[in-house]
C-alpha cells in the first residue's frame, strides 16, 4: 500500500528559475492497484515518480510504503523494493554485461536475504532462464550475450523482468513503451499487464496514450501544474471514453489539455 500525503517540491526557490513542481499531492494506492497517469509536459508526472523513488527529498508531506515512512530514505535503499522503468530502453541495464549478469545484479539488489556480492546459484540461474522464456523472445538461449546487442524492445522487456524478478512492493513505469515501435510496444505492454496482474504488483504507469490510460490497470489519474486533478476508477472509469476523460480534465483543471503529443495519439487511435 502506498500513501502519499500533501507532498510538495519547489526547485530553485528564491531565484528567477523557481518552479513549484508538486503542489500538495496526496494519493493512496491499495495493494494490487494499477493506476495510469496522464498529463502535459511539466504537469509533474516524472517529478512525482522521482519523489517516490527518492531522487530528491520533498519539501513537505510524507511518503509511506507498506506502513513504513520512506520520506527521508536514500534512493538506493528504496530501489530494493521499488522497481522502475524509464522511457529510454538504454537506461536500467549495463550494456557490456551479459543478460545473466544484469539479471544477477537486479536479483541480488532486491533479495534482502542475499548479500550484494553473493554468488548466483544454479537454481537461481534456472529461475532466470525460466523467466526469460516467458518473454517469448529467445533470450533464454542468449544469457551469455552482452545486453548491448539486444534491440530496444528486447532490452525494455529485459528491464521489466529485472525490475520484477523479485516482486517489488511498487513498480513505476515512466512511459516505458514510448520509444518503441507500435508492434514492440504492444508486446511489452502485454507483458507488463500479465506480470503486474499475476503478481498483484502495486503499479503506477505514465502514458501519453489516452486509450491506454483507460484500458490499462484499474485507475486513471490526470495531472496538471503539479497537482492530481482527476482520479477515476470503478464503474465511472469503465463507462468513460477518451472524450469524457478530456472533458473531466478540462472541468477540474480549469482549462483544456493542450499537449500535442497526447492529442495526436488520441486522433490516430480514433482513425485506426
Amino acid at each position: 500500500m502506498l500513501e502519499i500525503t500533501d507532498i510538495s517540491k519547489t526547485f530553485n526557490p528564491g531565484t528567477i528559475n523557481e518552479k513549484q513542481a508538486l503542489r500538495d499531492v496526496s494519493l493512496t494506492l491499495q495493494d494490487g492497484d494499477f493506476a495510469t497517469i496522464v498529463g502535459s509536459n511539466g504537469a509533474g508526472k516524472s517529478t512525482l515518480f522521482n519523489a517516490i523513488a527518492g531522487s530528491f527529498i520533498v519539501d513537505e508531506g510524507a511518503i509511506i510504503l507498506d506502513g513504513k515512512d520512506i520520506t527521508f530514505e536514500k534512493e538506493h535503499r528504496r530501489a530494493v523494493y521499488i522497481g522502475r522503468l524509464f522511457q529510454d530502453p538504454l537506461m536500467g541495464t549495463a550494456p557490456h554485461m551479459t543478460i545473466e549478469e544484469n539479471l544477477s545484479v537486479a536479483y541480488l539488489r532486491a533479495s534482502q536475504h542475499k548479500a550484494m556480492f553473493s554468488r548466483i546459484t544454479k537454481k537461481e540461474k534456472e529461475l532466470f532462464r525460466e523467466q526469460l522464456s516467458l518473454l517469448h523472445m529467445g533470450l533464454e538461449d542468449r544469457m551469455t550475450q552482452p545486453v548491448g546487442l539486444l534491440s530496444g524492445g528486447q532490452r525494455q522487456a529485459l528491464t521489466l523482468l529485472m525490475a520484477t524478478v523479485v516482486t517489488p512492493k511498487l513498480l513505476l513505469l515512466d512511459e516505458h513503451t514510448a520509444a518503441l515501435d507500435p508492434a514492440t510496444a504492444d508486446k511489452v505492454l502485454t507483458l507488463t499487464r500479465d506480470i503486474v496482474s499475476e503478481r498483484r504488483i502495486t503499479c503506477l504507469m505514465v502514458t501519453h496514450n489516452m486509450n491506454q490510460a483507460l484500458e490499462m490497470g484499474n485507475r486513471t489519474l490526470m495531472m496538471d501544474s503539479g497537482r492530481i486533478v482527476l482520479d477515476v476508477s470503478g464503474k465511472e472509469r469503465e463507462k468513460m471514453t477518451v472524450e469524457d476523460l478530456l472533458m473531466a480534465f478540462a472541468k477540474n483543471a480549469g482549462s483544456s489539455l493542450d499537449n500535442d503529443r497526447i492529442l495526436l495519439s488520441t486522433k490516430k487511435d480514433r482513425e485506426a
